[in-house]
């Protein structure tokens, strides 16, 4: 008789009971191999939409489609099996109404298996937030520097350096908060302004180039691994593999190309016959 074990997933109860506690390790995943090297260390794998730019080469997250998102999250939710997996809404696919955003959240939700959604915005999104908890869906805040609105911004820039900005981004994560969201990232913030609103709300904010005072961050993965040559300045680079694979391509190029390499006869070795 063989025993079973099995693995529990973190539900959004447990990242709820991180705030002000021990701090929640977030880290983005496309795919199921990575997913299984990450389930271990992190509690929250985000299927960010940053996979347009990080994995189809996009400009920016604008051109992501729901579809891909799904394909996508498949995949991390093959090979996580106890981090909690959040997907994010792409950009056209809950900005129409409460109504599309469910439809289109539980799509997500069912043809993945993780557990929640991300969505961008503050007061604006707040009822839709608000209509899709209410639905069974869980679903994590994102406010600041939101990449989707990167062309009303006009840029990727730093917010609330003026102080004249932190009372709207302030409403915002007080409205994503009172909306139900179980968690909120705070992104391209000024360390001030995180620090306050991680101090004024109940739920965990997770920052990415926000402040130490969040209840957790978020890194993108391949930003960390040194695999984007142009990283985010507020990123620590825990590794530097895109040297390390180049020179691996390299000495197999050249192994091919002067014939080092097995043949059939080494790998499938002919019989004797007798």
């Amino acid at each position: 008789m063989s025993a079973h074990v099995q693995t529990h997933r973190i539900t959004v109860p447990q990242i709820r009971a991180h705030k002000n506690g021990k701090p929640v390790v977030v880290l983005t995943c496309y795919h199921a191999h990575t997913a299984r090297l990450l389930d271990e260390h992190v509690d929250i794998m985000l299927v960010g939409d940053s996979l347009g730019m990080v994995i189809h080469g996009l400009e920016s997250t604008l051109g992501v489609t729901l579809e891909m998102m799904i394909l996508h999250g498949r995949a991390v939710m093959r090979g996580a099996q106890k981090a909690l997996v959040v997907v994010d809404m792409p950009f056209g696919s809950y900005e129409e109404s409460p109504e599309v955003a469910f439809r289109n959240a539980a799509r997500v939700i069912q043809e993945t298996g993780a557990t929640a959604v991300k969505l961008e915005g503050g007061t604006r999104v707040a009822a839709t937030i608000a209509y899709l908890v209410q639905r069974g869906i869980p679903v994590m805040g994102h406010i600041g520097l939101t990449p989707q609105g990167v062309n009303v911004a006009g840029g990727f820039r730093t917010v609330g350096r003026a102080e004249a900005e932190w009372p709207a981004i302030e409403a915002d994560a007080a409205a994503v908060a009172e909306a139900g969201a179980f968690a909120v990232v705070l992104e391209g913030m000024a360390e001030p302004l995180a620090a306050r609103i991680t101090a004024q709300i109940p739920i965990p904010t997770i920052g990415i180039g926000a402040s130490p005072a969040c209840d957790g961050q978020v890194l993108v993965l391949e930003d960390m691994l040194g695999l984007n040559p142009n990283p985010p300045k507020f990123v620590r680079q825990y590794a530097h593999l895109a040297p390390a694979i180049e020179s691996a391509v390299r000495d197999y190029a050249q192994d091919v190309r002067e014939r080092r390499f097995p043949g059939a006869e080494n790998v499938y070795p002919m019989k004797k016959v007798p």
